[in-house]
C-alpha cells in the first residue's frame, strides 16, 4: 500500500525528484511595478517559474542546476510585435520572389528565428510572409528547431495594387489578378473571404495594409487603400474567428479608417498628427512605432541601387519621420507597444529599438514594459508571459548592465532561457 500511495502522489503531483534550476540574479527587473531589486533567486522547474526568492538561495540536491547571473541584470524574455521572420533586407530582395523556393525560405527563416531568439526575443508577432511562417511557428512549438514563440498573420491582406499585393511591379504577363486566397481584396465579400482564408491557413492574427507602403513597388506610400466598409468587415470577421487585427499605416486617412473600424494596433503611424493621436486614445488603439525600420530605410535609400528607384523618394520622405511622430504620440498619451519591423533591417538587431525609444523621450523602464507586460496583454498571454513571477513561463534573459542606466545594453543579451530551456549562456 505504501508504494501504491507513492505512485498515486507521483502521478497526481509529478515526480518527487524533478530537477530544478536556480538562477542567481544580481539585479532583477520587475516589469509589473517598474522597479529593480537586487540579489534574487528564480527557481524554475520544467517550463515554469515556481519561486522568486530573496538572496542567493542554494539547493542541496545534487541533480539541481545553479546558474550564476549574480553580476547581470535579469528580466523576462522580450516580445517584438512586428517582425517578418521569413526574410531580410538586401539589394536583391525583390528578385528573391522569383529565385527562392518555399524550402529556401524555410531554411532562411529557421536561421533568422534562432538569431532572433539569441537577441533575447523569446516571443514575436510575425506580420506577413508567404505562409512558411505558419509551418515555422509549429516547428518551433514542437521543439524541432530553436526560435521564439511565434504568433503569425500568415499573409497580409491588401487591395489590388496596394501595399500587400504580391504582384506589384511585375510585367502584365506575370501580374495576373490575385484575389482573397492570395490576400488581395476588392469589396466587402472579398474582405470576409480573405480573413476566413487566413484562418483556414492557420493565422493567429490578421494584418492589413491600410495605406500605401514604403518598400512596395508602387508610387504612393501613404494613400488609404481600403474603404471604411472593407476595414469594418475585416475587423468584424476577424473578431468572429477569435483574431485581432494589426493595420500597417503611414498616412492619416487610412489610419483613421482602421482606428474607427476597431483594429488593435497601428503599425508605423509615420505621418500621424495630433488629431489622429487623439482618436487612437479614444479607441484604445496601440501604436507599434518600428523606429528601427524607419531609420534604416531612410539611411539605405541614400545608397545607389539598394532599393528600386520608385521606392527611394518614399523611404527618404517617410522613414525619417517615424521617431519624431513617435515622440508626439507618446507625449499625447497614445498606448505604445514595442515592435521593430525586423526584416526591413537585419534580424537580431531588434534591441536597438529601445535606444531609439529612449532618445524620443520614453523612460527606459517604460520601454522594457512595452516589450513585456504590454505586449503579453495584446497577445492575451498576460498570465503567462512578460513577468518573472511564480506560475509564469520560464522565459528569462540577462544583460550585462542595468538598462535604466545604460539602455544600449539591450543590444547585447548574454543569457536566454525560453520555456525553461537555456539557449544562450
Amino acid at each position: 500500500m505504501k508504494y501504491l500511495y507513492l505512485l498515486f502522489i507521483v502521478v497526481c503531483f509529478g515526480s518527487l525528484s524533478a530537477q530544478s534550476t536556480y538562477i542567481h540574479c544580481g539585479k532583477l527587473v520587475d516589469t509589473q511595478s517598474g522597479t529593480i531589486s537586487e540579489k534574487k533567486t528564480i527557481v524554475v522547474q520544467g517550463n515554469k517559474i515556481t519561486q522568486v526568492r530573496d538572496g542567493f538561495f542554494a539547493t542541496k540536491r545534487s541533480d539541481d542546476v545553479i546558474i550564476d547571473l549574480s553580476d547581470k541584470t535579469v528580466m523576462p524574455g522580450l516580445i517584438d510585435m512586428h517582425v517578418h521572420i521569413e526574410g531580410e533586407t538586401n539589394p536583391n530582395r525583390y528578385l528573391e520572389t522569383f529565385t527562392l523556393n518555399d524550402a529556401d525560405v524555410a531554411y532562411n527563416a529557421a536561421e533568422i528565428a534562432k538569431r532572433t531568439l539569441m537577441a533575447g526575443f523569446t516571443t514575436v508577432r510575425d506580420l506577413g510572409g508567404s505562409g512558411v511562417n505558419v509551418s515555422l511557428r509549429d516547428a518551433i512549438a514542437r521543439g524541432k528547431v530553436p526560435g521564439p514563440r511565434i504568433f503569425t498573420a500568415e499573409k497580409a491582406i491588401g487591395t489590388t495594387g496596394g501595399h500587400a499585393d504580391p504582384t506589384n511591379g511585375r510585367n502584365r504577363e506575370l501580374m495576373g489578378d490575385p484575389g482573397p486566397k492570395e490576400g488581395v481584396i476588392n469589396g466587402v465579400a472579398d474582405a470576409r473571404k480573405a480573413v476566413r482564408q487566413r484562418y483556414k491557413n492557420g493565422a493567429d492574427w490578421i494584418k492589413i495594409t491600410a495605406t500605401g507602403g514604403v518598400l512596395s513597388v508602387a508610387k504612393s506610400g501613404q494613400n488609404p487603400q481600403f474603404t471604411q466598409e472593407e476595414v469594418d468587415e475585416i475587423v468584424r470577421t476577424a473578431k468572429e474567428y477569435g483574431m485581432k487585427v494589426a493595420a500597417h499605416a503611414h498616412g492619416i486617412e487610412g489610419m483613421k479608417r482602421a482606428i474607427r473600424a476597431g483594429v488593435t494596433t497601428i503599425e508605423h503611424g509615420s505621418l500621424m498628427d495630433k488629431e489622429t493621436a487623439a482618436l487612437m486614445k479614444e479607441y484604445g488603439t496601440y501604436l507599434v512605432p518600428t523606429i528601427s525600420a524607419g531609420r534604416y530605410v531612410a539611411e539605405k535609400a541614400k545608397v545607389p541601387g539598394y532599393y528600386p528607384a520608385i521606392i527611394v523618394p518614399k523611404a527618404l520622405e517617410i522613414g525619417s519621420k517615424i521617431q519624431n511622430m513617435y515622440a508626439m504620440a507618446y507625449n499625447a498619451g497614445v498606448n505604445i507597444a514595442f515592435g521593430t519591423d525586423a526584416g526591413v533591417f537585419p534580424h537580431g538587431q531588434n534591441g536597438k529599438e529601445f535606444g531609439y525609444m529612449v532618445e524620443a523621450g520614453m523612460p527606459a523602464m517604460a520601454t522594457l514594459q512595452s516589450a513585456t507586460i504590454t505586449n503579453a496583454k495584446l497577445l492575451d498571454m498576460e498570465t503567462s508571459l512578460g513577468q518573472i513571477k511564480e506560475g509564469f513561463l520560464a522565459d528569462i534573459i540577462a544583460v550585462d548592465e542595468d538598462p535604466t542606466k545604460e539602455i544600449a545594453t539591450m543590444e547585447n543579451v548574454v543569457f536566454v532561457m525560453k520555456n525553461g530551456v537555456v539557449h544562450k549562456d
